[in-house]
């Protein structure tokens, strides 16, 4: 009978594997790629002592590919955001945990609006469909449009939505779109509660980790060579589309917060605030449309959570 062999030698073997070969957070990685290949959650890995030699054979295999700097997504085949999990790969950009503080904010924002209607909400650079989906699901009230505009992302977002509509989750409407378009979703002008966006925004001389670098679809990355073309293009649209009050979030490179502020606050907005990520590194950026077309509101009508 073969010998089975202890787990966590074989984590702590996998973990110093994986530093050796630059990898950001070793141990994190390897105790995920163990959960992936036993079905379990990380959590619970303690209460498997001990594996078959197969079993063992395949994590070691998955270990070496993501030596070779294979996102951890692409071998797990998923992101998390919010409560719910993306079927993510290559041709889709991997959502990061960073946007999760956006998602939060989003939530906490639409828990501010009346209830005399349904939540309009608008996801611009959907991606795999990460926001938008993330959003539908805890807020089924809401009517969420996401829009995404290379083929290759949009099919993974087609994929997300309808796996999320199968698990009972309120269907999200999907465009194929340019979020840069002026003309973009004509008939939801002046109705919308929130956009929320994660756009490409890496400046074009940045130098980025070989995850990112060889694995990540171009365009979701980069936005010109200071970051801000797509976010510079997309501001008199999500202007257009918002309803007096409304409020648009945006993720951003972290050099560029105050750009991204200069940009909004020129653009007529108010209540522009910039937040930082996991790591105290500015990662986006919150605005309102006045409450009314032609003056800001004062003190006594902010909406935005801080």
């Amino acid at each position: 009978m073969t010998e089975r062999l202890r787990l966590r030698p074989l984590i702590v073997e996998a973990a110093a594997r994986l530093a050796e070969a630059g990898v950001g957070s070793p141990m994190p990685d390897a105790e995920n790629l163990a959960a992936h290949v036993l079905g379990t959650e990380r959590m619970r890995l303690a209460l498997i002592p001990m594996v078959e030699p197969e079993i063992a054979d395949r994590y070691r295999a998955l270990i070496e590919q993501r030596a070779t700097r294979i996102p951890l997504q692409h071998l797990t085949g998923t992101a998390a955001m919010g409560e719910i999990d993306l079927a993510v790969g290559p041709g889709v950009f991997v959502p990061r945990p960073e946007t999760e503080l956006l998602f939060a904010w989003a939530l906490a924002y639409l828990a501010t609006l009346p209830h005399d209607h349904a939540p309009i909400v608008v996801d611009l650079c959907t991606g795999s469909g990460a926001l938008a989906l993330a959003i539908a699901h805890a807020r089924p009230d809401a009517e969420v449009h996401a829009v995404e505009l290379d083929p290759d992302a949009l099919t993974w977002a087609r994929r997300n939505a309808e796996t999320r509509a199968a698990e009972g989750d309120t269907p999200i409407t999907l465009y194929a779109d340019d979020a840069t378009d002026p003309t973009l979703l004509t008939p939801l002008t002046g109705r919308v509660d929130l956009v929320v966006t994660n756009p490409p925004y890496i400046p074009e001389a940045a130098i980025l980790d070989p995850e990112v670098a060889d694995h990540d679809p171009h365009r979701a990355l980069f936005g010109g060579p200071d970051g801000l073309d797509v976010i510079r293009a997309m501001i008199p649209t999500i202007g257009r589309l918002l309803r007096l009050g409304g409020a648009a979030a945006i993720e951003h490179d972290d050099t560029n917060g105050g750009g991204v502020a200069t940009l909004l606050a020129a653009a007529d907005f108010i209540e522009i605030v910039e937040h930082t990520d996991l790591t105290d590194k500015p990662r986006f950026v919150v605005a309102r449309r006045p409450l009314t077309a032609t003056e800001p509101c004062g003190d006594d009508g902010r909406l935005l959570p801080s």
